[in-house]
This record gives C-alpha cells, sequence and structure tokens, in this order.
C-alpha cells in the first residue's frame, strides 16, 4: 500500500466519524483545522538556537553561584557492607 492509499484511507475514516457531528460541532472543527492550518504555515523559531548565549541576569556571577551552592541538596546516603 503507497503512502497516498494509505492516507486516503484514513481521511475516508475520519470522514465517516464526521458524518454524525452536527453541523455546529463540524463549523467547530472547520474553525480549528484551519487555525491549525494557519499556525503551521507561519515560520517556527528555532528554541535549539535559544540554548546558546549569555545569561540574562542583573545578579553577579558570584551572586548566581552562591544561590546555586546554597540550593543543593544532599541526600546520598552509604550503604554498609
Amino acid at each position: 500500500m503507497n503512502p497516498i492509499e494509505f492516507n486516503s484511507k484514513i481521511l475516508e475514516g475520519y470522514l465517516g466519524l464526521l458524518d454524525n457531528l452536527s453541523p455546529n460541532n463540524k463549523l467547530d472543527l472547520i474553525a480549528k483545522l484551519t487555525e491549525s492550518v494557519k499556525t503551521d504555515l507561519k515560520p517556527k523559531k528555532s528554541s535549539f538556537r535559544k540554548s546558546f548565549g549569555a545569561l540574562k541576569s542583573s545578579k553577579s556571577a558570584e551572586e548566581i553561584i552562591e544561590e546555586i551552592r546554597e540550593n543543593r541538596l544532599f541526600n546520598r546516603q552509604i550503604e554498609p557492607f
């Protein structure tokens, strides 16, 4: 089965489900699908690039380091042999 036939069968299945919906529900679904297509067409910004660069903070590096050290929790338990 090629992808076109597979997609066609999926669409036919969805259409079978949609036949039982009321006209208002169908219109709501059309509106949601239209909004979904509009958001899919907008170029998405890569969050990958946001993971690089400087940390934007008003605190100094020493303050950040001190805060990290103060918030560390050590729950290591050494088991006896």
